[in-house]
């Protein structure tokens, strides 16, 4: 017996020794695995995103209908008739399968920008829909006007997603560039077809180009001159009525509020714009960004002003003097404006009025 005992510990040693080892080699390679994996999905996150998250529903759904048999069948006073009755199971399956197939037709989408060869009868909108982007984004990236006919074997850029294209410059940030387009950094981010020099940091290389969905191309601000179409002559000698007149024809778009110190007059047909009353013009131009754009302010003395901004022209310059009626400039839709009109302000010692006090 006692001959047995020094057999049975070696025997149980070299069992522990390749169990171990085969456990140990087992883990490491799992880990390798699992280190791998996890770093594909980390780069790879803004494309597979979805199709893992619907995937796993489906796993879950089809889980929780395989074990409902074998819980009614065990604990029959808890399952109840509305079980087998309801169909709320194969319910959900259906709703996660149809959000599955969904999910893969948008991770099968093209993901880089491709050419396109127009053909006879192809129109801005008929391509739009046939690639299911924006008609204005067809336009930005290829510098098509809205009345631009197409030619067949006319080639096009076409993005793989409503939005904009930018081609990065030394200096440019995710951050930067989506400030630039009016967008989340994020959105930028989790795009499938935008890489990066380093995923953590979302550091760029000069020359990659980007696509920015839902992005739109930032408003440049004009240039003065360009506007001056014409010029108003100077009035002379002019004494304020203190009487101001309608400055334009529209309708009210929006009154005088405390957060909104005018009148919005808007009209379509883009009007020229008068001066209220007699005055000296102090500024006619773009000189910040404060939302005014292209704007005029008039002085007519004793302390009131009067300005008239989002102007597309300007007929005048600072320090001329205008008479009452006098064209100032034409109705436009510069600066924070979402359409054609004319933002109307008259200030009393600097304090917003509300026009329609004063106009007649």
């Amino acid at each position: 017996m006692s001959s047995l005992l020094p057999d049975i510990a070696q025997f149980l040693r070299l069992w522990w020794e390749y169990f171990s080892r085969r456990v140990k080699r087992s883990f490491f390679r799992f880990e390798y695995a699992k280190g791998n994996f996890a770093e594909l999905l980390y780069k790879q996150r803004g494309k597979f995103a979805r199709p893992f998250v619907h995937s796993g529903m489906v796993a879950i759904s089809a889980m929780g209908m395989m074990l409902v048999p074998i819980v009614s069948e065990e604990f029959p006073n808890l399952s109840g008739e509305q079980w087998r009755e309801s169909g709320a199971p194969s319910a959900v399956l259906s709703a996660f399968s149809e959000n599955t197939e969904t999910g893969t037709i948008v991770t099968n989408r093209q993901i880089e920008i491709f050419d396109y060869t127009v053909v006879e009868g192809d129109t801005v909108s008929s391509i739009s829909k046939k690639f299911d982007v924006s008609e204005d984004t067809i336009r930005w990236e290829n510098d098509l006007t809205k009345k631009a006919v197409l030619k067949p074997d006319q080639t096009l850029r076409i993005l793989p997603e409503t939005g904009v294209s930018h081609r990065v410059s030394k200096g440019d940030t995710i951050y930067s560039i989506a400030k630039k387009y009016t967008v989340d950094a994020q959105v930028i981010a989790n795009f499938p077809g935008n890489t990066f020099v380093n995923d953590e940091t979302f550091s760029l290389a000069v020359g990659q180009s980007l696509i920015i969905p839902e992005g739109t191309p930032p408003a440049e601000a004009p240039a003065l001159p360009s506007y001056l179409a014409r010029k108003t002559p100077d009035a002379g000698t002019v004494v304020a009525s203190g009487d101001f007149v309608w400055p334009t024809s529209g309708n009210i778009s929006q009154g005088f509020r405390w957060y909104h110190p005018g009148v919005d007059i808007a009209n379509r047909a883009s009007p020229d714009v008068l001066a209220a009353d007699s005055g000296t013009v102090i500024l006619a131009g773009w000189p910040d960004n404060s939302g005014y754009g292209l704007r005029v302010i008039v002085d007519h003395g004793n302390g009131m002003t009067t300005l008239y901004a989002h102007l597309q022209k300007v007929y005048v310059v600072s320090g001329q003097r205008v008479l009452r009626g006098n064209s100032v400039g034409q109705m436009g839709s510069t600066g924070r404006s979402t359409g054609t009109h004319l933002h109307f302000e008259i200030r009393r010692a600097g304090e917003p009025q509300s026009p329609l006090d004063y106009l007649r």
